[in-house]
C-alpha cells in the first residue's frame, strides 16, 4: 500500500486501444465523486477493499472481486479500513483536439 495520506496511480500501461492503471489509496481515501461520460470502466480489487457508490447504490468490493462501472454514471470510490489497491481498464481516450474560437459580435 501507499504511505498514509497518499493515494492515486502507482502503475499504468496502454496499448493502441486500452489504458490500464493500478491505483492505491489509504483507509478512507479515494478519488473524488465524478462522472465519466465517455467510457465504461472495468475495476478489479487486487488488495484490501473499497466501497463503490454508483448513482446512489453502494457496493463493497473485496480483493478478487470485479465490476464494470457504466459510462455516464456518478461514482464515488472509498478505500476500506485496510486501504485498497485496484486496477482499472478502459478504452483509450483520444488525444486533445485544438479547435477554433468564434467571436460573437
Amino acid at each position: 500500500m501507499q504511505p498514509p495520506g497518499r493515494g492515486g496511480p502507482v502503475w499504468g500501461t496502454a496499448s493502441e486501444e486500452l489504458n490500464a492503471t493500478l491505483l492505491a489509496w489509504p483507509p478512507g481515501g479515494g478519488p473524488g465523486e465524478h462522472v465519466n461520460a465517455e467510457r465504461d470502466v472495468a475495476l478489479v480489487v487486487v488488495e484490501g477493499s473499497l466501497e463503490l457508490e454508483v448513482d446512489g447504490a453502494v457496493t463493497t468490493l473485496a480483493a478478487g472481486e470485479a465490476t464494470i462501472v457504466p459510462r455516464g454514471t456518478r461514482r464515488l470510490l472509498r478505500a476500506g479500513p485496510d486501504g485498497v489497491r485496484y486496477a482499472t481498464v478502459h478504452r483509450k481516450r483520444g488525444g486533445l483536439a485544438i479547435g477554433t474560437l468564434s467571436r460573437r459580435g
